[in-house]
């Protein structure tokens, strides 16, 4: 099993009421695990965000919290619904309608990694599936959850800030010849998970540094933006997918030559966003 559901770095003084988030960033691949896959220790890595919480990892000091995983993605996704359980994988779970996600093998608990390599080679009991659950997913939903009552409670809103990042390839189909690719992808599920204004400021940071973002395609939100982002309830959330290809080498796993180049250009996007979030309340201490 993986040692924690999850890392939260709080600020020393919160003054914003943005939540930065990183549910696929985790790498604590326990050996009983490796064991059980039939993929190897770089395969089963490969739908993973790596990287992606070092890169948001100067938030707690423009004071907002980060939120990432410690338990990975292959193990149990925390970007999908504790519902979503692939009768192709788990025993005694019964078909119900059509879900894409499932489908494809991309339950809470994944069937298959990038490129659909299958994660294992038979089904896995109901109640394994439910233990990773109860161990990992709802510790990590209710730290989030919390940290988002406790923005709404401070600073009268919340905007959660859903970090990931996204294979090169996934831009071909929506990239245009003659015109620069889009590099960040910001998902609000149309509207529906934040205000636009908000969605406005974020994208207006990424473009001052220099990238090109595109909203919703391919990348509309999934689970998590969907359960939190509630703006008429000045609760909101944004997913932000990031192309691997500008900090790291996709095919190796390895941060490229422009990882810290990279990382000193989001420290900039970042201090932007957490503007966002400034509100007339008093800011209290971290616990």
């Amino acid at each position: 099993m993986p040692k924690t559901a999850y890392h939260l770095a709080h600020p020393e003084r919160r003054t914003t009421s943005v939540v930065f988030a990183s549910p696929h960033s985790g790498r604590d691949y326990s050996w009983s695990f490796l064991r059980r896959t039939r993929l190897n220790e770089h395969s089963v890595r490969s739908s993973e965000d790596a990287y992606v919480d070092q890169l948001f990892d100067c938030a707690p000091r423009a004071g907002a919290p980060l939120l990432r995983a410690g338990v990975p993605r292959a193990f149990v996704d925390l970007n999908r619904s504790p519902d979503e359980l692939d009768p192709a994988l788990i025993e005694g779970v019964s078909r119900q309608g059509h879900n894409p996600r499932i489908a494809s093998g991309l339950g809470v608990i994944p069937r298959v990694v990038a490129n659909g390599r299958a994660i294992y080679s038979g089904k896995i009991p109901l109640a394994e599936a439910q233990h990773r659950i109860d161990t990992f997913w709802r510790p990590y939903h209710e730290a989030l959850q919390g940290q988002l009552d406790q923005a709404h409670l401070m600073f009268g809103q919340a905007i959660l800030v859903d970090c990931h990042s996204m294979p090169h390839e996934a831009m071909d189909s929506v990239a245009n010849r003659g015109v620069r690719r889009p590099e960040i992808v910001l998902g609000d599920r149309f509207g529906a998970a934040a205000d636009s204004g908000i969605v406005d400021r974020i994208e207006a940071a990424f473009t001052r540094a220099g990238l090109v973002v595109t909203r919703n395609t391919p990348f509309a939100g999934a689970y998590i933006t969907q359960a939190y982002g509630r703006p008429a309830r000045g609760r909101h959330a944004v997913q932000i997918e990031i192309d691997r290809a500008l900090y790291m080498n996709e095919r190796l796993i390895r941060p490229n030559g422009n990882f810290e180049a990279f990382r000193r250009l989001m420290r900039g996007v970042i201090r932007e966003i957490t503007e966002i979030g400034r509100g007339q309340a008093m800011p209290v201490a971290a616990e």
